[in-house]
C-alpha cells in the first residue's frame, strides 16, 4: 500500500457541545463490552456516531483502552482496510499490529497470515480494548467481510468490537445472538423519547415550544433525530410555529434535501424504483408489492430493505407486513409524483385489485378512489357491506 495513512480516520470525532444525555443507551453500551460484538445499526440521521463519541467520552475507563476507525469506500481494498485497522489498534495498545503492518507492505499481502499475526498480538494484550468501526455500511467487499467474520470468531475475550453503520454487516449474527455474544442497538432504540425530544428542541436548538407542539413534532418525526433538527431549523424565525408544526411533513425542503442526498440517491436504480412505486402503500407485504410493481421478489426486497435500515418498520413478529417511516414515505411520494406521475393511477389500481381479492375492502376503496376508478371503489364498497 502506497502513501501515508490519514490520521484523522483514527481519531474519535470531537464531542459537540449541547448534546442530549442518553444514559439508557450508554449503560447498554457499557454492559455490551462483556460480549464480543456490539452492533449499532440504524438509518442516516439517528445519532449513531454521536452516541458512541458521548459514550467513550463519559464512560469510566476502568483500565480499558479505545481504538477508533472511520471507514470510507476506499477501505474496500483489503490491504488498505487491514492496514488502517492495525493502525487503529496500535493507538490503543502500543506494538499491536506491527507484524501485520509489515506483512501488508508486501506486493501481495497474505491476508490469512496478517489476521493470524494480528490475533496473536491481540491475545497478548493484558487490558481490555474496545475497537469502534464507524460507517461500516460502506464495506461491501466480500473478502474484507470474510476476514472480519474470521477475526470476530477468534477475538480474545479482552477485545470488544463495536460496529456502527446504516445496515447490518454480513456476519453470522443469528448464531451470535443465540450464543449471547451480540448486543444490538437499532433505530427503535436510538429514536428520541418524548423527553429527549423536548430537551433537544428546548436546550440544544433554543426553541420555546409548548408541550403540545413538542409532542406533535416528536410524533411526526417518530423520534428521527435528523428530522427533528431539520424541523427546528425550519421553525427558527417563524411567527406561525403552531401552524407550521401542524403541516410539517416530508415536503419540507430540508427533509427533502436530506433524504434525497443521504438516502435515496445512494441506492441502486432498481431499489429506488421499488421504493418510489411502493410508497403509495400504507402497509407493505411481499405479495402486495409484487402486485403493485409488476415484479417478483417483493418479500426478498423488503427483507433486504430492512437489513439495510431503509426506514422500514416491521408491523409483526414474522416480518410479513411493514410500513415506511411516515416522513420518508412523504419524500418518496413527492419524488414519485415528480418522476412517474403518469404511472401513479395504475399503481393505485393494482393495489386496489390485490387488496380487494385479499379481504381488505377499506384499503381497496382508498386506492381505487386515489386512482379515480370509482367503479372499482363502488365494487369494493359492496364487498365491505357484504362482509
Amino acid at each position: 500500500m502506497a502513501g501515508p495513512l490519514l490520521e484523522t480516520k483514527l481519531h474519535v470525532p470531537r464531542r459537540r457541545r449541547g448534546l442530549v444525555a442518553r444514559p439508557r443507551l450508554s449503560e447498554r453500551l457499557s454492559r455490551g463490552v462483556e460480549s464480543a460484538l456490539t452492533l449499532v445499526s440504524a438509518p442516516a440521521g439517528f445519532g449513531k456516531t454521536t452516541l458512541l463519541t458521548q459514550w467513550l467520552a463519559a464512560a469510566p475507563a476502568d483500565g480499558r483502552s479505545a481504538a477508533w476507525l472511520s471507514l470510507d469506500q476506499r477501505d474496500n481494498d483489503p490491504a488498505l482496510f487491514w492496514t488502517y485497522l492495525a493502525a487503529a489498534l496500535k493507538t490503543a495498545a502500543l506494538g499491536v499490529g506491527a507484524g501485520a503492518s509489515s506483512l501488508l507492505r508486501s506486493p501481495q499481502p497474505p491476508i490469512e497470515a496478517v489476521l493470524a499475526t494480528l490475533l496473536d498480538d491481540l491475545d497478548a494484550i493484558s487490558n481490555d480494548v474496545v475497537l469502534v468501526l464507524d460507517d461500516y455500511h460502506v464495506i461491501d467487499a466480500s473478502d474484507v467481510q470474510d476476514g472480519m467474520a474470521f477475526l470476530l470468531e477468534h477475538l480474545p475475550p479482552q477485545i470488544h468490537l463495536v460496529i456502527a453503520g446504516r445496515a447490518d454487516p454480513a456476519f453470522p449474527l443469528a448464531g451470535m445472538r443465540g450464543r449471547g455474544q451480540l448486543v444490538e442497538i437499532q433505530a427503535a432504540d436510538l429514536r428520541f423519547t418524548p423527553d429527549e425530544a423536548a430537551t433537544y428542541l428546548d436546550e440544544v436548538m433554543g426553541l420555546v415550544l409548548t408541550a403540545r407542539d413538542v409532542a406533535a413534532l416528536e410524533g411526526r418525526t417518530e423520534g428521527w433525530i435528523a428530522a427533528l433538527q431539520l424541523a427546528a431549523l425550519s421553525i427558527q424565525g417563524r411567527d406561525d410555529i403552531a401552524a407550521f408544526i401542524a403541516g410539517f411533513d416530508g415536503d419540507d425542503r430540508y427533509i427533502v434535501d436530506y433524504s434525497t442526498e443521504k438516502v435515496l440517491q445512494r441506492q441502486p436504480e432498481n431499489v429506488q424504483h421499488f421504493l418510489l412505486q411502493t410508497s403509495i402503500l400504507d402497509r407493505l407485504s411481499g405479495p402486495l408489492c409484487d402486485a403493485v410493481t409488476g415484479q417478483d421478489g417483493g418479500e426478498a426486497k423488503l427483507a433486504a430493505l430492512e437489513r439495510a435500515n431503509l426506514f422500514l418498520v416491521p408491523l409483526d413478529d414474522r416480518r410479513r407486513w411493514y410500513r415506511y417511516h411516515q416522513l420518508f414515505a412523504d419524500v418518496l411520494q413527492a419524488h414519485l409524483l415528480n418522476e412517474q406521475a403518469d404511472e401513479v393511477p395504475d399503481l393505485h389500481r393494482r393495489a386496489s385489485a390485490w387488496l380487494a381479492q385479499n379481504g381488505e375492502p377499506s384499503e381497496a376503496i382508498r386506492h381505487a378512489v386515489a386512482a379515480k376508478d370509482f367503479e372499482r371503489a363502488a365494487e369494493s364498497s359492496c364487498d365491505r357491506t357484504r362482509q
